[in-house]
């Protein structure tokens, strides 16, 4: 099930990491979370921001070559990318089913490679780099499919603030 759609632009890398983080502290119940975008939209930098808000201590990198890497945080933070997954059956064999959503927070990349692998209560986020006027920017959707990924969309957008000029406001 779909709920109502929430979209937040961002314009620096730190915007991004800040909105992650900010996303990151409003976690606190097992999610898979499908990111998509093209190569270089930002996808590892916002799960670096949200693991920096589940308490992460590690430093978050791309886990294109290996395909899920794991830490430690407030909850368990699942980090994969599917981008060089082509088959349904390839996640049979690595053993992703028991991380998804298992007891943490499941960020997986390239989601769209394996749809069928995704739970019925997930959250899709999908980044979209442009250029305007002012520059480049991303522009981060949140799709909710399900309850709990709803829930946490309208807890999270009540937590994000913008300043007079449009700029996401951000903890100094």
């Amino acid at each position: 099930m779909q709920q109502a759609e929430a979209y937040i632009t961002t314009r620096t890398e730190a915007e991004t990491i800040a909105l992650g983080e900010m996303f990151g502290r409003n976690l606190e119940q097992p999610l898979v979370i499908a990111l998509q975008g093209e190569l270089g939209a930002g996808k590892t930098v916002f799960v670096r921001g949200a693991a920096r808000g589940l308490c992460v201590r590690e430093a978050v990198t791309s886990p294109t070559f290996v395909l899920l890497k794991i830490y430690n945080g407030r909850l368990p933070l699942y980090h994969f990318d599917f981008y060089r997954l082509s088959t349904d059956e390839d996640h049979f064999e690595l053993g992703f089913a028991e991380y998804l959503p298992g007891d943490g927070i499941a960020f997986i990349e390239w989601a769209e490679r394996l749809p069928d692998l995704l739970p019925d209560d997930y959250l899709q986020i999908a980044i979209e780099c442009f250029f305007d006027q002012k520059g480049e920017g991303r522009r981060l959707r949140f799709i909710p499919h399900g309850p709990a990924a709803s829930k946490l969309i309208a807890t999270f957008i009540e937590t994000v603030t913008w300043r007079t000029d449009g700029s996401l406001y951000l903890e100094e």
